[in-house]
């Protein structure tokens, strides 16, 4: 389970196609981790869906601190 999860901001436009988790991987492509986030093992992350594509964020709980893409 993650308590921090960063966007590498590799992707076109700075989309984030690879992310970070303190103390493990330091790249986990999106596909992967949205698999995760969605078979529940980092519950204070969700997913969406923009155009087409699917990315991890975190739930709302009205801090940046963890907020995906805060560096």
């Amino acid at each position: 389970m993650a308590n921090h999860i960063k966007g590498n901001r590799d992707g076109e436009n700075g989309r984030n196609e690879s992310y970070r988790i303190p103390g493990r991987s330091s790249s986990i492509d999106r596909d992967t981790l949205v698999r995760e986030v969605e078979a529940g093992k980092h519950p204070d992350f969700g997913t969406y869906t923009r155009n087409g594509e699917t990315y991890v964020r975190a739930n709302p709980d009205y801090t940046e601190s963890n907020s995906v893409n805060n560096e």
